[in-house]
């Protein structure tokens, strides 16, 4: 039997047998609870991954396959959407994308002299080749190609040597005419390149990190052209053209009194058709609807005589004459042939009735909207409540949106939460890296004289060293991306009342020759009753009438083929990204789109008749897609002499009431809930801005911001 000291002893072991239970229950308890937490984190994870996986429309989904990729991330699912006769790309979660600018093209084109460099006929030759083989760069013109090749200078590399780091910033590319090379992307083995490749085209279009890296397994012989050259032939080859296609048709008396801006567009139109000689360009008692100008070469007029039996000889044509200008205002029935009669062939400017009757009106031109002055001292007075104000004065709710060059905030003046305002809060550092200041000061200048109802406004700037602010009104029912998102896509209805506001917006700024360049659903935002304005206008510009502007800028599943090729754009290039809209909002997702934005460009320049519609989209809002997206700019619907109203009158907006939009009576599909002023719940979240200070900026440029 045991003594009472034993069993003390013994009752001591089991106090501290069980005290150790005790701790090791709390640290279970604790650690469930803590694994508790981290379940319901991922719960809201994948809830948030569930919403941005919505746009996989029914559509989409009949495309979709999965791929069973897990790893110790978790799976990811792929899909496939049909699309312009291209491989197949994938669509992850869906992200905001963001837009794409190269330095504004400020060239002066009188005094930059292009160094041509000597070549032999035989590398001359690889280096066109190479470029007509190229997906993007065999879309350019002969004579831009003849100018590229002359210009492109001599560069080796040694075995081993890296020609292209992928992450680095890159304004150069490469044809190459000796040697071997490999390509790989985050360190994985794509492909080898032999001579008379291109590589490396990206970085010519717009200042871009390298998307792979390019090493020399062999000693490399290339030829390089930079960023830079390849813009000053873009830009001069497209105007001489222009000035050219211009001067001829001012001496066709049916164009003489046309404006500047007219004659422009109908230059834009003319096509170059080549003959050879003793190929008949028209023949005598033939019905045509084509006038000819001779850009190369010469022509003789014959005519048929009934008592002769040859033809009888009438007149030569050369460079600068015309003929069958008739045609342009009725059918006409030619009275007499017209031959190519040079040994070295006869390019002549084409153009047909129903293009010239498009681009002139048989009244009168169309007349630009003018700023109305009543207009101008509204929008003054409107400002000049926050003449006084300073930055100090206010006090951050909430970050609305996060972009490139900085954030968006949510802001009061004071403590009044009565009103909200957005304060878009930018970088100055790094507005001048990416030398994005003429851009910036544009959009100020743009915004704050913008008074339309479909336009956020802007009240004031503010700057200090490190950055530049714009108040502006505050849009609290959200981005139209966010709704989009979370639908997966709009029905007819839905999709004709926010295209409806964005043509609006787009008649109040290309009356005033303002060039958007940024249309996306990231930029359409809702007002509190449901409606849409516009924002962003980092890329808009005011143009000079019947003028284009040069700078690559824009989201690139939106960008038009005149702004990939440089050939130079102005507001068609609003048209086109209109219909990319249409798309989009019907669908979930753009009609282009690529593994990587040189691929997306690519497919771009494939056109439009290369994409498969979905069921989803009617046949007449297919038919208006495909009229804001034809390829050439100036047969786009809206640019044409009915100008914007040539959209509205679309049979796709049928029975729309455009008197009920314009005056906000019109009941909008969505009515967002905000419930005062300062309610942010219809945006994303996004955490307080933790990263580093900016450095300091004394250049000056901002002088007037």
């Amino acid at each position: 039997m045991a003594t009472i000291r034993e069993l003390q002893h013994a009752l001591k072991l089991k106090k501290g047998e069980i005290s150790r239970r005790d701790a090791w229950i709390d640290e279970l308890e604790a650690e469930l609870e803590h694994r508790n937490k981290v379940i319901e984190q991922l719960q809201a994870e994948l809830d948030k991954f569930r919403v941005a996986m919505k746009p996989l429309t029914r559509q989409m989904t009949q495309h979709m396959r999965l791929v069973n990729q897990v790893n110790e991330c978790g799976a990811r699912c792929h899909c496939e959407f049909k699309n312009s006769g291209s491989s197949n790309h994938t669509c992850e979660t869906r992200t905001k994308r963001l837009a794409i600018s190269a330095e504004p093209a400020s060239l002066d084109l009188d005094t930059t002299v292009l160094r041509k460099l000597p070549k032999s006929q035989w590398s001359k030759e690889l280096i066109k080749q190479a470029i007509s083989d190229n997906d993007f760069m065999k879309n350019l013109e002969m004579i831009q190609i003849r100018e590229i090749t002359d210009c492109m200078y001599p560069i080796e590399y040694a075995k081993d040597s890296l020609i292209i780091k992928e992450g680095d910033v890159g304004s150069v590319v490469f044809v190459m005419e000796e040697g071997k090379v490999e390509v790989s992307k985050d360190g994985k083995f794509l492909c080898t390149l032999q001579p008379g490749k291109v590589f490396g085209e990206l970085a010519i279009l717009y200042n871009c990190t390298r998307t792979a890296t390019v090493k020399a397994i062999m000693d490399c012989k290339l030829w390089a052209i930079e960023r830079q050259c390849f813009q000053t032939i873009m830009m001069r080859t497209g105007l001489i053209r222009q000035a050219e296609y211009t001067d001829f048709l001012k001496s066709v008396p049916t164009f003489r009194k046309l404006s500047e801006e007219t004659l422009i567009k109908i230059a834009d139109v003319l096509e170059e058709t080549s003959y050879k000689k003793g190929d008949y360009i028209i023949r005598q008692g033939a019905r045509g609807d084509t006038f000819f100008i001779i850009s190369k070469g010469k022509v003789k007029v014959t005519m048929k005589v009934p008592e002769l039996e040859e033809e009888k000889f009438i007149r030569t044509l050369e460079l600068g004459d015309f003929f069958g200008e008739k045609a342009l205002q009725r059918e006409d029935l030619r009275t007499a042939n017209i031959i190519a009669d040079d040994s070295e062939g006869v390019t002549c400017l084409v153009i047909d009735r129903e293009s010239f009757n498009h681009l002139i009106s048989n009244i009168d031109e169309i007349k630009q909207k003018r700023y109305d002055e009543e207009e101008v001292v509204a929008r003054k007075k409107l400002n000049k409540e926050f003449e006084n104000l300073k930055l100090s004065d206010l006090s951050v709710i909430a970050t609305l949106g996060v972009g490139g060059f900085g954030r968006v905030e949510l802001v009061r003046i004071g403590s009044d939460s009565s009103r909200s305002f957005a304060l878009k809060v930018m970088k100055k550092a790094q507005i001048v890296e990416t030398r994005q200041q003429q851009h910036i000061m544009s959009e100020k200048t743009i915004m704050e004289e913008s008074n339309c109802d479909f336009i956020v406004k802007l009240f004031r700037t503010f700057k200090d060293l490190k950055f530049l602010y714009m108040l502006m009104e505050s849009c609290l029912g959200g981005e139209l991306w966010t709704i989009l998102r979370d639908k997966g896509n709009f029905d007819d209805l839905t999709t004709r009342f926010y295209t409806a506001c964005v043509i609006e917006a787009f008649d109040y700024l290309h009356s005033r020759h303002i060039i958007y360049r940024d249309l996306k659903p990231e930029n359409l935002l809702l007002d509190v009753k449901g409606y849409i304005k516009l924002v962003d206008f980092g890329f808009a510009k005011k143009l000079m009438p019947g003028r284009k502007t040069w700078t690559f800028c824009g989201t690139p599943e939106y960008v038009a083929p005149e702004v990939i090729l440089n050939r130079g754009h102005d507001i068609s290039a609003d048209y086109w990204s209109l219909g990319i809209l249409i798309f989009e909002l019907l669908t979930g997702t753009p009609p282009f789109t690529g593994s990587d934005p040189m691929k997306t460009y690519n497919i771009i320049l494939k056109g439009i008749n290369a994409v498969e519609f979905p069921r989803c989209i009617s046949k007449n809002a297919m038919a208006l897609i495909k009229k804001l997206c034809r390829e050439n700019p100036a047969e786009r619907l809206g640019y044409q002499k009915g100008g914007i109203k040539d959209i509205q009158k679309h049979k796709w907006f049928d029975g729309f009431n455009w008197e009920g939009l314009r005056d906000h009576t019109l009941r909008p599909p969505i009515l967002p809930r905000v419930q005062n002023a300062v309610d942010t719940t219809n945006f994303d979240h996004y955490p307080p801005d933790c990263g580093n200070l900016p450095p300091d900026d004394h250049s000056g440029w901002d002088k007037d911001f």
